[in-house]
Order: structure tokens, then C-alpha cells, then sequence
């Protein structure tokens, strides 16, 4: 009996170390076919420019993201600059639509921010170093696309003064090994609980790396909105007043 518990147990931690070194594999094979693991790592920036469509409107969007945590998105509404998720590595602000202010966010929200800038230039990147843990929990077919699911757990975040699980599910492309959909599940604000679907497809090389310039984002097995990708730079040259917040606000 006791030999059979020792073979069961021996059994079980050769599946999970299985499909812990299947996960490992699946992600070193996506840096791997997409850049290079050592040129993701030395990437100091990415600039993108895009546009949402709302009410038959089309919205110009440019992303910043800086590997030291500085990052903006920079929204065009008829001719006006609305900045948000603006981040200088100390303040977080955001430009209040209704009075056009710059308007500093608070305590909880900064210090979740903050947690997230760690993920440059991906979440997945040096998972381990950044104390988060990745398994294989799965295969699924998203839109037809035969995928591996994986599972990545962060830092937990800060929602009304308590921790909550920070989870994301990644889904693989099987043939591709790249991330074709990504779900996690709101935890805050008005769409708290709600899951959050987005999707990635369109890959095209950018400066040795791959980007997918076609992406969806909505809410699992419910409305969802395209965005299309115009240019994306790398290593962008960013004025560091652009990440400041505006004095007198």
C-alpha cells in the first residue's frame, strides 16, 4: 500500500512538472518565433497608433509603454488630446472628460498601476523572476483554432483595501504558438465579474518583431469592439514632459 502511494504520488508531480515545462516550452517557443527572448528583453519602448470606432466615428489612440513604467494613451476627440493611464513612475493621472482636467488617481488605483508596469514588455516575459506562476490547464478551440490554455497568476491587486487574485488566460495557437485570445475577469468598477475576452490575429513583423495588428476587445461570448492597428514603433523617441503631470491642475 505504502509503495502504491509513493508510485501515485510520483505520478502526479511528473504530470504537473509535465506540463509545467509544456508551458515554459509553449511561451519560449512564441519569444522564440517572434523576436527573440533576449531582443524582447533589451526592448526599451513601443509606440502604437490606432482607431476605435464609436457612433460611426473613428477615434485616433496612440499607446506609450516604456520599459522604467512611463506610459500613456493619448485619445483624439476632434482635435483635442485627452490623455489617460498617464504614469511618469510616480503619478498616475488621467484627464477628466467632462471638465478637460488632469485629475491625479488615488492611492489604490496608483499602486495597482504600478504593479502592472512590471509587465514590460509582456506579462508572460521572465514570468518567474516577477514571482508569478504559469500552468498549462488545458486545450480549447477559440473561433476554430485548435489552443493551449494557460493560466498565469500576478501579484494579487488592491480592490476596496482588499487583495484579490490577479489571473489571466492566455489561449495559444496551437500551430503558431502565439496568443490568439486573452480572458481575465474584471474586478473593479461598474463591469466588476464580468469576463473580459480579447482577441489577437493579423501578426505582421515590425523591426524583427512580431505584432498582431488586428485585435477585438469585449466581453466573453458577448459584444466586442475591433481595433485596427495603423504603425507600431519601437524604441519611440518620447518627450519626457508627455508623462508629466500638467502643473497647475
Amino acid at each position: 500500500m505504502k509503495r502504491m502511494k509513493v508510485m501515485v504520488l510520483a505520478l502526479i508531480f511528473a504530470v504537473s512538472w509535465a506540463q509545467a515545462q509544456t508551458a515554459d516550452e509553449i511561451i519560449k517557443n512564441y519569444f522564440e518565433n517572434t523576436g527573440g527572448y533576449e531582443n524582447w528583453g533589451a526592448l526599451k519602448g513601443v509606440k502604437m497608433n490606432f482607431k476605435v470606432n464609436q457612433g460611426g466615428m473613428e477615434i485616433p489612440i496612440e499607446v506609450v509603454q516604456l520599459a522604467d513604467g512611463k506610459q500613456y494613451t493619448k485619445v483624439t476627440v476632434q482635435g483635442n488630446d485627452i490623455m489617460q493611464g498617464v504614469y511618469d513612475g510616480d503619478v498616475l493621472w488621467n484627464t477628466n472628460f467632462q471638465t478637460m482636467k488632469a485629475e491625479k488617481a488615488d492611492a489604490e488605483a496608483t499602486a495597482n498601476h504600478k504593479l502592472n508596469t512590471n509587465d514590460f514588455p509582456q506579462d508572460l516575459y521572465d514570468y518567474k523572476k516577477k514571482g508569478y506562476k504559469l500552468e498549462l490547464v488545458g486545450n480549447e478551440t477559440v473561433e476554430g483554432t485548435e489552443t493551449f490554455k494557460l493560466k498565469l497568476v500576478k501579484e494579487p491587486v488592491t480592490v476596496d483595501g482588499e487583495k484579490v487574485e490577479d489571473v489571466v488566460y492566455y489561449f495559444f495557437d496551437k500551430e503558431n504558438f502565439v496568443p490568439i485570445a486573452q480572458e481575465t475577469e474584471v474586478v473593479s468598477g461598474p463591469q466588476k465579474g464580468i469576463i473580459s475576452h480579447i482577441t489577437f490575429s493579423d501578426y505582421q513583423e515590425v523591426e524583427g518583431f512580431y505584432f498582431p495588428f488586428a485585435i477585438s476587445q469585449g466581453v466573453k461570448d458577448g459584444p466586442s469592439q475591433p481595433v485596427t492597428i495603423d504603425a507600431i514603433e519601437i524604441n519611440p523617441d518620447v518627450d519626457e514632459s508627455a508623462f508629466s503631470f500638467p502643473e497647475g491642475e
